[in-house]
């Protein structure tokens, strides 16, 4: 094949550009970024190499080397790892394939805030393309251990590159970069100078595990100490910092270090960060999750998801095992009893260092505005730590604009209070401003005011907190300590409630008199094992059609229209015109909730008909 020009991806394309009039002020780290990724083609080779005993690759003398030409102003970072092939190279280099590419580079190209910019790029971790803030053109050349034939690639950081194949590639991949002008109020140093390159190396990759070696000198650069097998005392924090962005590939520091170290039957430490920011793909399927996995310093696989739920795949780090296999699976890991037990005690550590982090208010209000969503995961899905998790939710509610911890709601409840109540739905403003919200704030009574998604399915499943009910105040009879209704005023409604229940029998399974409103004329409301509005329609929308639920419609027995009412029924049982009172009167109810009608056309017009006749 001879040299061909090619596109970049449109958002490869945009982000490129992004990076070429980069924002950014640390422009040191372009370098980190490709040591980083020498490192991890390094781990991948020896991993292959243990696993197929038949691959053509030599692992005498795996290292990194730098080379620097200050006459001709380049800078070639090089290994003897795994490489690429042609495919590789146009997939990993040519497109992002990360979902969400375009709305993250959306918000970037929109923000008007420099700081904010250099959050986003932080947050999608853009590795090589961080080159094209020093380099004016980048030239790689790679080829994939066990092949023969190698491919190079060349760009300007432009529209287009250009990719040919080459025969005598050695293994593995150097990039060079052609540098920009020194231009010290640009932040763009003199990256051609050795020792700026030894000072970059010291700072940001010190504990890279394999030699980092500049020009022919046989001294690496670099301690090659992993940073987990090393006590804690003697580590600075800037190292520990240097190493979260190493394997997470974020450009701010981690929020907490955990470091652990666990002896015994069976070995193995554990280094893991508690980032600051989520990622931008955190809640996207194909983001990845889990930490790494080594054993004996040996690396094994990137995003190990047997350590860690899916709960708390925010989590970054290191995981060295001592006992297990080098060439385990991924389908062995699942079922492996010894890493179940790790998995067990890394959960309940990175709990309790999150209810360490509560004592901070603001550290842990900054936690949680990033993972809170997340976190509420395991309330669904992690059954043996779910009081722990409980402690750990920060919720809205009526009280206040600031968020509240179940404990502390608690702690407010009104002495002739049961339960805690709450409510979920869409939107803050739709559930303060819900019907179902009327007597418990004319009480004084705390709702907890429920509007993640995640929400609708938990409180479903976890009933009570420290003794007390959780009782949603959308659902089944609530018990406000007030005296039921008068019999007298049971007997008074009894024939009309009877009819509206025949007339709305397509929609409602009952109709009852309410004890939760004090200012609307109705709501709706359902059983208390009955599926919610908004759970319904997520499910809907994840294309699981259900059986319509039908609910219950609730009338205040003191509010106008609903005395008027039942004063028609009473005088003229057989008008025509109740029924379309009684229609009017539920799709009320209905949009006062954030309900969907079923037949709007009918409703509008029966609207616009009502309010021509009290013209």
């Amino acid at each position: 094949m001879s040299s061909e020009t090619l596109e970049f991806q449109a958002e490869t394309r945009q982000l490129l550009q992004l990076m070429v009039h980069s924002i950014y002020s640390n422009k040191d780290i372009f370098l980190r970024e490709l040591i980083s990724n020498a490192s991890d083609a390094l781990d991948k080779l020896r991993l292959e190499s243990l696993i197929d005993k038949d691959l053509e690759a030599d692992t005498s003398d795996l290292h990194i080397s730098l080379e620097v030409s200050a006459e001709d102003r380049t800078l070639t970072v090089r290994d003897n790892g795994i490489g690429m092939s042609r495919d590789d190279v146009v997939q990993l280099i040519g497109t992002i394939a990360k979902s969400g590419t375009a709305e993250m580079l959306r918000k970037m190209r929109e923000s008007k805030d420099a700081a904010a910019k250099q959050e986003l790029i932080g947050q999608f971790g853009v590795g090589f393309y961080s080159t094209f803030m020093v380099a004016d053109k980048v030239t790689l050349v790679t080829r994939r251990a066990g092949e023969k034939g190698g491919t190079r690639w060349e760009s300007a950081g432009e529209g287009t590159y250009e990719i040919e194949p080459v025969d005598d590639a050695p293994q593995g991949t150097s990039v060079t970069l052609h540098l920009k002008p020194e231009d010290p109020d640009d932040q763009l140093h003199d990256y051609a100078a050795d020792r700026k390159i030894r000072e970059i190396v010291k700072h940001y990759s010190d504990f890279i595990a394999w030699p980092i070696r500049l020009g022919d000198a046989e001294t690496p650069l670099n301690s090659m100490k992993a940073l987990w097998a090393r006590p804690r005392s003697e580590v600075s924090d800037e190292e520990y910092h240097e190493f979260y962005k190493h394997v997470s590939h974020d450009w701010t520091d981690p929020l907490e270090t955990i470091h652990m170290k666990a002896e015994g039957t069976f070995e193995y430490e554990a280094l893991l960060f508690i980032p600051s920011r989520a990622p931008f793909d955190l809640f996207m399927r194909e983001g990845k999750r889990g930490v790494q996995l080594y054993v004996k310093r040996v690396f094994i696989m990137d995003d190990c998801e047997a350590l860690t739920p899916q709960y708390l795949r925010f989590v970054k780090g290191v995981v060295d095992a001592h006992d297990l296999s080098l060439n385990i699976s991924r389908e062995i890991l699942q079922q492996d009893r010894q890493i179940q037990v790790v998995r067990r005690r890394l959960v309940k550590k990175v709990l309790s260092t999150l209810t360490e982090m509560r004592e901070s208010k603001e550290k842990y209000l900054g936690f949680w505005s990033e993972f809170g969503r997340a976190l509420k995961e395991g309330l669904i899905d992690d059954a043996d730590n779910r009081d722990a998790l409980l402690d750990l939710l920060l919720l809205p509610s009526t009280a206040s604009g600031e968020l509240t911890s179940l404990r502390d709601y608690v702690s407010r409840m009104k002495e002739d209070q049961k339960d805690i109540y709450y409510m979920t739905g869409e939107s803050r403003a739709m559930v303060e401003h819900s019907p179902h919200m009327e007597a418990f704030l004319a009480k004084g009574y705390e709702v907890l005011i429920l509007t993640d998604p995640v929400d609708e399915v938990w409180v479903e499943r976890i009933t009570e907190f420290d003794g007390k009910q959780l009782q949603s105040i959308a659902k089944g009879q609530v018990d406000l300590g007030a005296t039921e209704t008068p019999a007298e005023q049971q007997e008074e409604f009894a024939p009309l409630l009877q009819w509206l229940g025949e007339k709305l029998q397509d929609d409602v399974k009952d109709v009852r008199l309410s004890s939760r409103l004090t200012t609307s004329a109705a709501c709706i409301v359902g059983d208390e094992h009955d599926i919610t509005p908004t759970l319904e329609k997520m499910y809907r929308a994840m294309g699981q059609e259900l059986p319509r639920t039908k609910r219950i419609l609730e009338l205040n027995p003191t509010h106008p229209l609903v005395t008027g009412l039942r004063s028609a029924f009473s005088a003229a049982p057989d008008d025509e015109g109740l029924v379309e009172t009684a229609e009017l009167l539920y799709g009320v109810a209905l949009l006062a909730e954030g309900g969907e009608l079923a037949d709007p056309a009918r409703f509008t017009r029966l609207v616009a008909d009502r309010l021509a006749r009290s013209l």
